[in-house]
């Protein structure tokens, strides 16, 4: 383990950040909280940084007082920087996951700067880019000035993970904990319900695909009794582990790297990454491959589950934004959707709450003004609610009127109908 000389204070490492210049944040359970926090103190000598990230942990951009200091180009939207994204001081690049390191490599936006966290170096001389590979890879590839924050407690991740010591041009030592998230003791009547549901849809030898939260968890919890399932997502969390420690998640039968669970990125609790420190079955691989859906789809029986904020009766899917608010992002959900949908026996899956915790239904006549579509009536398939599943592919527009109104809340349910007879005149 490499320590004194090789190491500076985050003070110094920071001075090769300055005003004008365009700097990567490393970004979920790999947020650099320690180099950010020294960054702001920096703020009255920067000006017009552009910060770019996908999702971050434990940061907040969203302080006013940023403004002309700070501008955040975010990548992918999270409670970190929302209120940033929605204002003058930030906006958001519309972009599939897989697509985002094509800009880094391709110039489109050059950096000056990658800020990341990483593990300690191994006796080669190797640090793991540990939970977050995703699109930090390209980011270390390109930047021209490259700092890391060194943490003892950062996994050390197999795969696409690694980076020779030399490559960074500063390295501050820190020992923390990583940010952590869970949502096992966040189950709900309705999400069970949900998870009931799809689960029931993952077939034996099903290759899955899954994100964070509850419904997610929810799903897990009930493939107990499956068979030889793979692992296949762009990330994943605590939930998963039972399954791969009984062998029913086993990657046995996937054609894409069979015996290894393959992510991209990990984002759950200490529990979680402690599981993935040096173990062999992990491989954290680059974005561009792991969601790449020429890649996904040689896989048999691509499940991926999803969420939205909102589906119009026709099949449209609005998970990015709440009208014009920009809430999210597009993320993953459409290289999934396509690689499920071009899998032999593939699934793909958007599993949402019937209503939002206001009580407004979340399938409703039209997307809200200005709402973005990220999944289009082209490529949806299955839809999940408490109240039931239904395959939209192949119907024809009233059709899935019907299937949607009939997975719809009750209480929605009339209004729905009376909505869909004006336009399809069912």
């Amino acid at each position: 383990m490499h320590r004194g000389q090789d190491y500076v204070s985050a003070n110094e490492a920071l001075k090769n950040v300055h005003s004008g210049n365009r700097v990567f944040l490393h970004g979920s359970a790999a947020t650099p909280i320690h180099l950010f926090e020294h960054l702001l103190q920096e703020k009255d000598r920067l000006k017009e940084v552009e910060l770019v990230a996908i999702t971050l942990q434990g940061i907040n951009l969203n302080d006013p007082s940023l403004k002309g200091h700070f501008f955040m180009n975010s990548l992918f939207v999270s409670e970190s920087n929302r209120k940033a994204v929605n204002s003058e001081r930030g906006d958001y690049v519309p972009i599939f996951l897989s697509e985002i390191p094509s800009l880094f490599l391709k110039n489109i936006l050059p950096l000056d700067v990658a800020i990341v966290h990483v593990s300690p170096p191994d006796k080669h001389g190797y640090c793991s880019l540990g939970t977050s590979v995703d699109i930090a890879s390209a980011a270390v590839q390109t930047a021209k000035i490259v700092i890391a924050q060194v943490n003892p407690n950062m996994p050390r991740v197999h795969g696409d993970a690694f980076v020779p010591f030399s490559r960074f041009d500063a390295a501050v030592w820190v020992d923390e904990p990583l940010p952590e998230v869970s949502y096992s003791n966040c189950s709900t009547d309705v999400t069970e319900k949900i998870g009931s549901r799809v689960a029931n849809l993952v077939e034996d030898g099903a290759t899955l695909q899954l994100g964070i939260g509850t419904i997610p968890d929810e799903v897990l919890k009930k493939l107990g009794n499956h068979k030889n399932l793979g692992l296949h997502t762009e990330m994943f969390s605590d939930g998963a582990i039972p399954l791969i420690e009984k062998g029913v998640i086993n990657n046995s039968l996937k054609e894409v790297i069979p015996g290894y669970c393959v992510t991209s990125f990990l984002l759950g609790t200490k529990k979680l990454y402690d599981f993935v420190d040096d173990n062999p079955i992990v491989k954290s691989l680059v974005i561009s491959f792991v969601n790449d859906p020429r890649v996904l789809s040689l896989n048999p029986k691509v499940t991926a589950i999803n969420s939205a904020i909102e589906i119009d009766l026709t099949g449209q899917v609005g998970s990015d934004s709440i009208g014009t608010y920009q809430y999210s992002g597009i993320g993953g959900q459409m290289d999934f959707i396509r690689g499920a949908a071009l899998s032999k026996g593939g699934k793909p899956i958007i599993a949402i709450p019937s209503i939002t915790s206001k009580g407004i239904s979340r399938i409703c006549p039209y997307l809200n003004q200005g709402a973005g579509v990220v999944t289009t009536r082209g490529h949806i398939h299955w839809v999940v609610t408490e109240y039931g599943a239904v395959n939209l592919f192949g119907l024809n527009m009233e059709q899935r009127a019907k299937a949607l109104i009939k997975i719809a809340h009750p209480n929605h349910q009339e209004y729905l109908e009376k909505m869909a007879f004006e336009r399809f005149k069912i």
